[in-house]
């Protein structure tokens, strides 16, 4: 079996499940229950795929994130005194460079979702893995633990000290457009931080997928397929509202501010949904 599969008998070794892990599963096994068989060759090539594009996926996150920082900057530099930029060259500009790096963001979303669909059952159906391959992804998380932990580390630092610099030039009480610049720094580093999440996030959820671990237990499966119709929704609502807003005020250089505003409120309310459909599932079994 090793020589087949080209992989180590300690991976085989470690694929044997305990009487704790078989009882977990059984307690979402039903008569009307279909579990999707993952072969070895499926779990490699999904691995591979998703090592080879966490940096672009990442590198297209942080493009949203940085992508208003020229337009809230030049923004505060033409309402300076005696500044030779008008208010509307400075929208006109930065609103183009907006559009430019979004655009290119979404392109690359779109290009991953696509290639991602023959993938998109191990997110939301039960799988059940080939003889070897939890051995396999087991010890390839294990190796890469290190890389994770570090990554978080870096990224949330990044995104805790980028708001230093616009603590400093409130307390220097500088003019409103070094002020508007040190907010453009502010989500520069943010931008750093949260790709250095990402990056190693997609890989390290890869490997949560195929061992249907953290939120991709066949627990949370469940939660996530009721809470799903919601979450588009909410997202669409909250897009829609931050266009609107946008446009109606000219104020782009403030607007943006809704964006975090609605993930963490979105984050609350995930949790709040998930305690409560998962009390019902667990009072079910």
């Amino acid at each position: 079996m090793a020589e087949i599969f080209e992989v180590s008998t300690d991976y085989l070794l470690k694929d044997e499940m305990g009487k704790e892990e078989v009882e977990k599963i059984s307690d979402y096994r039903t008569e009307d229950t279909v579990y999707r068989n993952v072969s070895m060759e499926e779990a490699n090539h999904f691995l591979e795929w998703k090592r080879k594009n966490a940096v672009i996926l990442a590198g297209a996150v942080a493009l949203c994130i940085m992508s208003p920082s020229l337009l809230i900057f030049l923004t505060g530099l033409s309402s300076a005194t005696g500044g030779n930029l008008s208010e509307n060259t400075a929208v006109g500009i930065g609103v183009s460079v907006v559009l430019v790096m979004v655009s290119l963001a979404v392109a690359i979303f779109i290009s991953y979702g696509i290639r991602g669909k023959a993938y998109e059952y191990l997110k939301k159906e039960l799988i059940e893995t080939a003889y070897g391959v939890k051995g396999l992804v087991k010890e390839k998380k294990q190796d890469y633990e290190g890389t994770y932990t570090r990554g978080i580390i870096l990224g949330v630092v990044f995104c805790i000290l980028a708001v230093i610099p616009l603590l400093i030039g409130i307390a220097m009480e500088q003019p409103e457009y070094m002020i508007t610049g040190d907010v453009s720094i502010l989500l520069l580093l943010v931008a750093v931080g949260v790709f250095l999440i990402v990056r190693v996030s997609t890989i390290n959820g890869s490997y949560d997928m195929l061992l249907q671990e953290g939120e991709y237990s066949q627990k949370e499966k469940a939660v996530k397929k009721k809470f799903e119709i919601y979450s588009t929704a909410y997202w669409c609502i909250a897009t829609a509202i931050y266009l609107g807003w946008s446009f109606l005020s000219v104020r782009w250089d403030y607007t943006w501010i809704l964006w975090p505003v609605a993930g963490v409120l979105f984050g609350a309310v995930s949790v709040v949904a998930r305690g409560i459909w998962g009390t019902q599932d667990s009072t079910r079994i």
